[in-house]
């Protein structure tokens, strides 16, 4: 049973925090657009393209149809941490969002790959949608439409995660729900930096 003095409590919470950001972390370092396009070409994936394990450059290698399998994965690998701490510390929900933030780090900077991993777009949808179904949903249709019609993968993925605090305010999601898209959303467009300066020179590559 769970200490209910109000120092065990503070105590629980920081045991279980500690727990389920490192199980987060090893779960998001899990690179898999890495070990598919190793199995299947024996290639390196960090040595193609822009270098990222992440779907789009998988797609590079394999084509559109292990691009969305990638993309499937990893944003199942970003709402595992995410779900396995909602149902097992309920009484935590901050749990939930720590999860969250060390999933989406840990697929960026896998431990795995020394650090070089992708930009944990799909794993931090995965995150918004076990957080918040409907604002999930929404963002993949969101990032669907734009990538789309500007053929700019960067391009649907920056603003739909932009769009993610708005939309969990909108859906009355509590706060620390709104604060970690804020965060996501600073974090994945970060990663997106270079992505950013070749948009802004018309040197950035379109999905199709």
């Amino acid at each position: 049973m769970l200490n209910m003095n109000p120092w065990g409590m503070i105590g629980n919470l920081a045991f279980l925090g500690a727990i389920y950001a490192a199980a987060a972390y090893l779960i998001g370092s899990i690179p898999t657009g890495y070990l598919i396009v190793k199995a299947k070409t024996g290639k390196d994936i960090r040595e193609v393209g822009s270098g990222s394990t992440g779907a789009t450059n998988v797609k590079r290698v394999l084509g559109k149809k292990w691009f969305f399998i990638v993309m499937f994965l990893d944003a199942l690998k970003g709402a595992l941490p995410v779900v396995m701490a909602k149902f097992l510390a309920p009484e935590f929900p901050i749990c939930a969002v720590i999860a969250a933030i060390f999933v989406i780090i840990g697929h960026s900077k896998p431990i795995f790959l020394g650090g070089k991993g992708g930009k944990s777009v799909a794993s931090g949808v995965g995150t918004i949608l076990a957080l918040n179904w409907q604002v999930g949903l929404i963002l993949a249709v969101v990032w669907s439409i734009i990538t789309y019609f500007t053929r700019y993968v960067s391009v649907g993925s920056i603003i739909a995660l932009i769009l993610s605090p708005f939309l969990m305010y909108f859906f009355k999601a509590p706060l620390s729900y709104i604060i970690y898209c804020v965060i996501a959303a600073v974090y994945v467009t970060y990663l997106h930096r270079e992505n950013i300066k070749r948009l802004m020179k018309g040197e950035e590559n379109k999905v199709r």
